[in-house]
C-alpha cells in the first residue's frame, strides 16, 4: 500500500467516526454479510420446508418474522435471500467493474478511433431498454441464478466505462504520466502500473453504489418472476407471494421489503463516504 492510499484509508476511517449515518451503513453491511455467511446457524427451519398447518401465522416466538402462504418460516427465508443479494452484487459488479475499468482504461488512455469505437458500444448498450437487454441475455444463457447475475453485471458496465474513462483523460496530462512516456515505458504498462493505482477509490466508490444497483435489480426481477425461482428464497420472490395478501399477512411483504430497503441504504451511505475523501487525498 502506498502513501496516498494508507491517507484514503486513514481518512476514510475518521471519516465513518465523524458521519454516523456512514457508519451505520458500515455496520449494516457488515451485519448482512454475517447472516449471510453464517445463515444456516443462524435460521431456526428449512428455508424451503413446508408446513401447510402453520400457513400464515403473525409474528410470534416460534416464527420470529411470521409464516408465508405454504408455512414457511419467513426469519429463515430472509436470512437466506441475504445470500442471494450479497451474491448477486459480488458477481454482477465483479462482471461490470471488470468489463467496465478495461473499456474506460483504454478509451480515455488512447483516444482516437479506440475511444470512438468503445463510446459507440456504451451508447447502444445504454438505448437498449434495461429490462429487454437483460432478458435477451437470460435468454441466451438459460434462466439458471448465476446467469441472472451475470445478465446484471453484462448490462451495469456502462456507468463504470464512461466514469474511468473521464478520470483517465484528467490522469493521462499529469506529469507523471508524461515523465513515464518519457522514460520509454509501453502504454500497457502506464495503464496498469500508474492509472490504475491512481483509480482505485474512483472504482471502489462506483463499485459500492453498483452494488446497491444490483440488489434492486436482482429483487425486480425476482418480483416479476425473472429472477431467482421458487422455491429458492429471495427478497423479491418473497415479495411477489406476500404483495397481494399484505392486508390481512403484512409480514409475508414488510420484512423482505425492509431488508431490501436497508441494504440498499447502507450501500449508498457507505458509497457517500468513500466518495467525499477523495478531494482530500
Amino acid at each position: 500500500m502506498n502513501q496516498k492510499s494508507k491517507k484514503y484509508v486513514a481518512f476514510l476511517l475518521s471519516s465513518l467516526k465523524r458521519n454516523p449515518f456512514a457508519g451505520f451503513g458500515f455496520l449494516f453491511i457488515l451485519l448482512l454479510v454475517f447472516v449471510a455467511v453464517f445463515a444456516p446457524h443462524l435460521a431456526h427451519y428449512d428455508p424451503k420446508e413446508i408446513n401447510l398447518s402453520g400457513r400464515d401465522e403473525p409474528p410470534s416466538a416460534q416464527h420470529w418474522m411470521g409464516s408465508d402462504r405454504l408455512g414457511r418460516d419467513v426469519y429463515t427465508r430472509v436470512l437466506y435471500g441475504a445470500r442471494v443479494s450479497l451474491t448477486v452484487g459480488v458477481i454482477a459488479q465483479g462482471v461490470a467493474a471488470s468489463i467496465g475499468v478495461c473499456l474506460g482504461l483504454l478509451a480515455g488512455f488512447l483516444r482516437g478511433w479506440v475511444d470512438h469505437l468503445i463510446m459507440w458500444l456504451v451508447n447502444v448498450v445504454w438505448a437498449f431498454p434495461y429490462l429487454l437487454l437483460v432478458l435477451a441475455i437470460q435468454l441466451a444463457l438459460g434462466n439458471r441464478p448465476e446467469n441472472v447475475f451475470l445478465a446484471i453485471g453484462l448490462t451495469g458496465w456502462v456507468v463504470i466505462a464512461r466514469i474511468v474513462r473521464g478520470e483517465v483523460m484528467s490522469l493521462r496530462e499529469r506529469e507523471f504520466i508524461e515523465a513515464a512516456r518519457c522514460l520509454g515505458l509501453s502504454s500497457l504498462r502506464i495503464m496498469f502500473r500508474h492509472l490504475i493505482p491512481n483509480l482505485l477509490p474512483t472504482i471502489v466508490v462506483v463499485t459500492t453504489l453498483g452494488l446497491a444497483h444490483a440488489i434492486i435489480a436482482e429483487a425486480g426481477l425476482s418480483f416479476l418472476g425473472l429472477g431467482i425461482q421458487p422455491p429458492n428464497p429471495s427478497w423479491g420472490n418473497m415479495i411477489l407471494d406476500g404483495y397481494t395478501r399484505i392486508r390481512f399477512a403484512w409480514w409475508q411483504a414488510v420484512f423482505p421489503s425492509l431488508a431490501i430497503m436497508l441494504s440498499v441504504l447502507s450501500f449508498n451511505l457507505l458509497g457517500d463516504a468513500l466518495s467525499s475523501p477523495r478531494t482530500e487525498v
